[in-house]
């Protein structure tokens, strides 16, 4: 197939090629290349240009042996054959080969000795270098446990979907028998940190790893939660706390042992950043942090309010500048698991128990609701699923990842809820948010086992039990129908988003036939 190392290792023998630079050498080559400008808080911005966010339908995954059979394919896992992919990486290497200099960055992924991966990664971009500094590990375990995975950026080269087989001129392609990532088309940085982070998803739920997209934080007594939710749920904010450490902010595996975090660093939004909401992330970004596509002002001063480029602008940092952290960043199993949804509907409880089944069916299901006017022609709010809260990461079929949670709840005592940080009193538009301070209060309880022993309610509807009373939060808060003025219009409208789940877990129903009945809604379908 590809002569991987042979072509690689000629580039990176190049006196021309950077290895593993320091932050400040780093820093001083991004300026200096004029690829970014030093702001005001020591952090370099830099621009990505025309793609500002992932390019999920220039995605592919290449079709071999290994993956042939395992490999869940479809519209997030598109197939692509190794010819194709063994000339595509050819010219990449060709392409790079003509630059008058690259920079390669040695790193790892997987905090725990026993689950880490190192990685190599070659850009001929230094904030993209600087970028994977500040994400990644950057010591390797002599006794690192995975074979290493290599990521090569080329983003100024443009695919010819005739030549390659690509969609477009932009690609990330993952080849898991040679364990190599190319991508190219596209300056955004997070192609580097999702593509560590999908391949891990391959590898991992075969060491009986059960990888996440979620945060994880410890308290004092070594209680470790986790925190599942999609952008607009509160999991950034939530996880958040100066009273417990935190372990990670994004990624973790679950193993034999306990939860380690697949990073080293954070990829924190920003847009809208205070110091006030938000002091960590805001006090973390400093000299070698990188901020992505942030408008600055004419001293150079980050404006955070503004989405003059894009809503997704992006600040990446070291968890070492994190005061309150986990220094190896894993501990032990969780106690807790926190499931988020902003239902825009305003007919989920604020707060409720899940069983193992429910915990798997919502899992499964990842539901918020997108709001009226966050993208063109949604003029009401709208139920979307992410499967896994991670679906655009997951090679492998979502069930595995499902059943592999179900196999952790059943081996450790662990609580499950699901927290609604959306509306209540009426939908988007009518209802109000639920209140922050509520809703940190409701964490609370459940972290620190205030709810134990508590009477509780099943949910008519969504069949989930709720608590009747939480300290410090007003008990008609907590049950939705009580909060609306008519509660007709509550059963109408809780009942479509009853219908909701029940087909969008429609895909799951052949391989786990009743885990909608013992897990979800009233099947009124």
């Amino acid at each position: 197939m590809v002569s991987t190392f042979a072509s690689l290792n000629s580039l990176l023998n190049k006196k021309s090629t950077y290895h593993s630079l320091p932050v400040a050498d780093l820093v001083e080559h991004c300026l200096q290349n004029g690829e970014a400008t030093l702001t005001s808080t020591g952090a370099v911005r830099a621009l990505t240009g025309e793609y500002t966010g992932r390019s999920p339908e220039d995605k592919f995954i290449v079709v071999d042996k290994l993956s042939e059979k395992t490999v869940d394919w479809g519209k997030v896992n598109q197939p692509i054959t190794e010819d194709k992919f063994e000339r595509l990486y050819n010219d990449v290497l060709t392409y790079l080969d003509a630059k008058p200099y690259l920079y390669h960055f040695n790193g790892a992924a997987g905090a725990h000795v026993s689950y880490q991966s190192p990685i190599s990664v070659v850009t001929e971009k230094a904030w993209h270098s600087l970028f994977s500094h500040q994400l990644f590990i950057n010591e390797v375990a002599p006794d690192a446990a995975l074979e290493p995975i290599t990521v090569i950026n080329a983003c100024g080269f443009k695919a010819n979907p005739a030549v390659h087989g690509t969609n477009s001129e932009t690609f990330i392609i993952l080849s898991l028998s040679e364990r190599i990532v190319l991508i190219g088309g596209t300056e955004y940085a997070g192609e580097i940190k999702k593509s560590i982070f999908s391949a891990l998803n391959f590898f991992y739920p075969s060491m009986n790893v059960f990888p996440m997209h979620c945060s994880a934080n410890v308290g004092a007594e070594g209680d470790v939660s986790l925190f599942f939710g999609l952008s607009g749920t509160g999991k950034t904010t939530l996880s958040a706390d100066p009273t417990r450490k935190l372990i990670g902010d994004d990624e973790h595996g679950w193993s034999a042992s306990g939860v380690f975090n697949m990073e080293g660093g954070c990829y924190a939004k920003c847009i809208g950043l205070t110091e006030e909401k938000e002091p960590q992330i805001y006090q973390a970004i400093r000299f070698g942090s990188v901020l992505e596509n942030v408008a600055l002002d004419e001293q150079k001063v980050p404006d955070y309010s503004s989405n003059f480029y894009t809503e997704n602008t992006r600040a990446a940092y070291s968890l070492d500048v994190i005061p309150n952290r986990v220094p190896t960043s894993y501990a032990g199993h969780p106690n807790t698991i926190i499931f988020l949804t902003a239902d825009a509907f305003g007919v989920l409880p604020p707060i409720s128990r899940l069983t193992k089944e429910q915990a798997m069916f919502h899992f499964l299901s990842g539901y918020t609701s997108k709001l009226a006017g966050t993208e063109r022609g949604v003029t009401q709010p709208r139920a979307t699923f992410s499967t896994c809260f991670g679906s655009p990461f997951l090679p492998l079929p979502a069930t595995e990842y499902a059943k592999l949670l179900g196999e952790k709840l059943d081996q450790h005592d662990v609580k499950v809820y699901l927290i609604n940080t959306g509306w209540s009193g009426g939908a988007y538009g009518v209802g109000n948010r639920i209140s922050l301070k509520y809703t940190r209060m409701m964490i609370r309880a459940v972290i620190e086992g205030e709810l134990e022993g508590v009477e509780t309610t099943v949910d008519p509807i969504f069949q989930v039990s709720v608590p009747t009373h939480v300290p410090g939060v007003p008990d008609h808060v907590l049950q939705p129908k009580k909060t609306w003025e008519n509660g007709e219009e509550y059963d109408i409208a809780a009942h479509q988003l009853a219908k909701s789940f029940h087909l969008n877990f429609k895909k799951f129903s052949h391989e786990l036939p009743d885990l909608a009945r013992l897990g979800g809604p009233v099947d009124e379908l």
